[in-house]
């Protein structure tokens, strides 16, 4: 491993005779098959060989933050706060793959009902695992707001729910989430009520904030503007490549970020021409035509530009790990502040909205 990084032989001879020699090559050969690059492999090899060079016995094993802190910074053989926050950055991923790294409990206040709530959801409503998911984030929030705050869910008055809207709330969400938390508490309230977990009364004291006709409809570019977005993205780089194709299937198709995500390499016939898509919501596959700018814009970006990894997925990160992209990363791509810098690259536009849903013309 070490050879294939470093060619004079005092390099070589420091990394292979270092301490922790194993584990710095196990390592090393794991972050090589995710897609790291010799040049990252290189830095990251000199970053951990520096890391155990220092480390004392009693660290193998347990190595928290303080005590990685006070390796890359208190040792004035660093040269820069720079340098030395490039040793944490790299030696903090090595430490956490050997379970080396202590991570934090996060007590979640009054869990019993959470985790009750959660068991509910999954096994008797039988809602999505992303659903789930979202659900028990926001609980969990405000279970935890509820801890700060010196407040008991048993003891919960109706002023209290009004207290986390008008504390918490106010300067975080838009009236539409306001009303999808309200009816998300009177969920959970009264599932918590039917176990004993606090009052009967309290769920219905939370009333629906007021709903104007068609409140919830997003802003949306026109399609000309859609278009416009499209035709700055470049074809030159990985990334663009791989953009071009995202915003062609979230456009044309009206995809969720989500199924964009999860898409992989046998929904996409194209010697058949079709898109097999599995709709998260319905829980069951639907079958498009595959138009023919988007089939020339995923045949680029599979043929041309993704990486060779093992994964089933489509769309790959562009930076190792070489994994498959998130939702968060879908909705990076579209987000407001790189749609607006490709709408001033292809002259001036509006802002963008948040989503394009209600684009489905073809391209």
């Amino acid at each position: 491993m070490f050879e294939t990084l470093v060619h004079a032989d005092s390099a070589l001879a420091r990394h292979r005779n270092g301490p922790l020699v194993e584990e710095r090559a196990r390592y090393l050969r794991h972050c090589a098959a995710l897609g790291g690059t010799l040049e990252s492999q290189r830095i990251r090899a000199r970053c951990i060989l520096w890391v155990a060079e220092r480390m004392s016995p009693q660290d193998h094993g347990s190595v928290d933050g303080s005590r990685l802190h006070e390796i890359a910074y208190g040792l004035a053989s660093v040269a820069t706060p720079a340098m030395a926050a490039t040793v944490v950055n790299y030696a903090r991923p090595w430490l956490k793959y050997l379970g080396w790294w202590p991570e934090p409990v996060q007590c979640i206040p009054f869990a019993s009902a959470l985790d009750d709530f959660v068991a509910w959801m999954r096994d008797e409503r039988g809602l999505t695992l992303c659903t789930v998911e979202q659900w028990r984030h926001k609980v969990a929030t405000f279970l935890r707001w509820c801890s700060d705050t010196n407040r008991d869910l048993a003891k919960l008055l109706p002023q209290d729910i009004d207290a986390y809207f008008v504390t918490y709330g106010a300067h975080r969400w838009s009236r539409l989430s306001a009303g999808h938390m309200a009816a998300m508490l009177r969920v959970f309230l009264r599932r918590a009520a039917s176990t004993g977990a606090c009052s009967a009364t309290l769920a219905d004291s939370i009333q629906r904030r007021r709903r104007y006709a068609l409140d919830s409809l997003p802003y949306a570019l026109s399609w000309d503007d859609v278009r416009r977005v499209i035709a700055s993205v470049g074809t030159e780089t990985e990334r663009d490549i791989r953009d071009r194709a995202i915003l062609l299937l979230l456009a044309v198709y009206g995809l969720r970020s989500g199924e964009v995500a999860a898409l992989q390499l046998d929904q996409i016939d194209r010697v058949a021409g079709r898109l097999h898509i599995w709709r998260l919501k319905r829980r069951q596959p639907q079958v498009y035509p595959l138009v023919s700018s988007v089939a020339q814009a995923l045949g680029r970006y599979i043929d041309d530009a993704r990486p060779s990894v093992a994964h089933a997925e489509v769309f790959i990160r562009t930076l190792a790990p070489r994994t498959p992209i998130s939702t968060a990363a879908i909705y990076r791509t579209v987000s407001r502040s790189t749609t607006r810098r490709r709408f001033q690259s292809a002259g001036p536009a509006p802002a963008p909205p948040r989503g394009w849903r209600s684009c489905r013309r073809p391209v």
